[in-house]
């Protein structure tokens, strides 16, 4: 049988005893070496465990609390390893919780696409010793941060086993929805710099890196109208677009909001109510009857995600040249927040507008971590790195006739997010600094504490996005560097 050697950080002389007598259960266990004073997250540490290396295979735990491995654990991954040849391996496991009780903790397949740097693998990493060093070796960077990340983009053939094969003690308690802006919180910002250069260097690597190169739209809309858009093939310039469904408590602010704007020209909103059964749709009727730029739609169809009602909106023949997103349960910062938008499409040049946003509880206090404005979407490199992050920002928006040829997916999550990466392969997104939305957490939020299932299931579809994306560029950059040697054979 192969053996392996594992790595942990310092922890107690307890903690290290139980630990490593949960690794001598499997017959394939040669020993542990201790990481003391480093930080695994270093491309320094990495370099020295590849030094260290005297075993086929090692096993690396991220975490500095005690680790049970389940019986013969150790034996288990390797078999896997044997049998399939991976380069690296992680498991399903159990979190044991500050009351002792254990919940089980299953992971996602990691695929071409799961590029993000907060992908789950768990605590327990094993790899090929081989393939560890190799993938060290060939680091030119060094990184504070990002070797963990850097060195699990550089492995071939991931293998998830979905079998608990360990038990973690949990270190992080938040809900699910305090911990999905970890990547936008100003404190992590060096953090996420040195994340997206390691994503980059990646893409490089593949060839699905994107230059700066963007085709521009041809707004048919004038700046200072107040009447219909140039044309007339459009009623108004803009559309505020709201789904809703059972949003009674949230939705009458958030159409008030819209209705409030300032513009010199004309716009509408746009409420596509997924057949409410709480109230809402009667509260709308009500509002709709006093203002004639509130348009009610009821869907003919009952099985519309957040996606579907965007695509009847935006292909209702009220629809504006740009159509600007607010959810049913947020708020414009301030009656501006339509005019800076339109603004921006023409002076950047854009076929989508992402802006900044609050985090408010429901009563509009500031919580943290504050002002979202996603900086790490920039000019040069904001279509690569939204391969890396698990969201674009808000308020989004968007030009109709392009968004009436790509639709979006029939989905009540990760929506706007494939639309955002589909049109970032060929045009620029234009983002607006200034906090124009407030985005309200409320107990009644849908994503405001979920279960670890339907947060693998929200992961897994957003990996699939971005694997989708990925290969649509390496395929567009094939096609293209196809076409180009056609061309030089023909001058020839």
């Amino acid at each position: 049988m192969s053996s392996i050697e594992c790595f942990v950080p310092s922890m107690s002389g307890e903690d290290i005893s139980t630990t490593v007598e949960s690794f001598s259960r499997s017959h394939s266990f040669t020993g542990v070496t201790i990481l003391s004073g480093v930080s695994l997250r270093s491309t320094e540490t990495l370099r020295s465990i590849a030094d260290a290396i005297s075993h086929k295979y090692i096993l690396i735990y991220t975490k500095d609390k005690p680790l049970e491995m389940g019986m013969f654990a150790l034996d288990r991954i390797l078999t896997v390893a044997e049998d399939t040849g991976a380069d690296m391996l992680y498991a399903d496991h159990y979190r044991q919780l500050d009351d002792g009780s254990r919940l089980r903790h299953p992971l996602i397949e990691c695929q071409k696409g799961a590029l993000r740097d907060d992908f789950d693998f768990g605590s327990v990493l094993v790899f090929k010793s081989s393939s560890f060093r190799r993938a060290v070796r060939n680091m030119t960077e060094d990184y504070e941060w990002g070797a963990l990340y850097d060195l699990r983009l550089r492995m071939k053939k991931i293998v998830h086993i979905n079998e608990y094969l360990y038990t973690e003690i949990e270190t992080d308690n938040r809900k699910s929805g305090e911990k999905q802006f970890d990547y936008v919180d100003p404190k992590n910002r060096a953090v996420q710099i040195e994340m997206e250069k390691v994503c980059t260097e990646h893409l490089k690597r593949i060839g699905a890196w994107l230059p700066p190169v963007f085709k521009e739209i041809s707004p048919l809309a004038k700046l200072g109208r107040n009447d219909e858009a140039s044309t007339g093939e459009y009623p108004v310039t803009a559309s505020v677009v709201i789904p809703v469904f059972n949003r009674i408590k949230t939705v009458k602010d958030a159409v008030e909001s819209a209705l409030s704007q300032k513009c010199d020209f004309a716009y509408n909103v746009i409420v596509v109510d997924n057949h409410s059964t709480d109230g809402t749709t009667e509260l709308l009727e009500e509002i709709s009857a006093e203002h004639e730029n509130l348009i009610h739609v009821i869907p003919v169809k009952h099985d519309l995600g957040i996606g579907g009602c965007w695509n009847l909106a935006v292909h209702h023949e009220k629809c504006g040249e740009f159509a600007v997103q607010l959810d049913s349960d947020d708020v414009y910062s301030g009656p501006e927040t339509l005019q800076k938008i339109v603004h921006a499409f023409h002076e950047q040049k854009c076929a989508m507008v992402v802006g900044t946003y609050q985090m408010t509880d429901f009563q509009m206090n500031p919580i943290p971590p504050g002002i979202i404005d996603h900086r790490e979407w920039t000019e040069e490199n904001g279509r690569n790195n939204a391969l890396r992050i698990n969201g674009l920002g808000a308020p989004r928006a968007f030009w109709t006739p392009l968004l009436r040829t790509i639709n979006l997916p029939n989905t009540s999550y990760g929506e706007d997010y494939a639309l955002g990466l589909r049109i970032s392969r060929e045009y620029r997104i234009g983002r607006i600094y200034d906090v124009l939305y407030c985005c309200r957490r409320w107990d009644g939020n849908s994503d405001a504490a979920l279960a670890i299932e339907k947060i693998n299931a929200n992961n897994l579809y957003k990996d699939r996005i971005r694997t989708w994306e990925l290969e649509a560029r390496l395929s567009s950059r094939a096609h293209s560097m196809s076409s180009r040697a056609k061309s030089r054979d023909l001058k020839k």
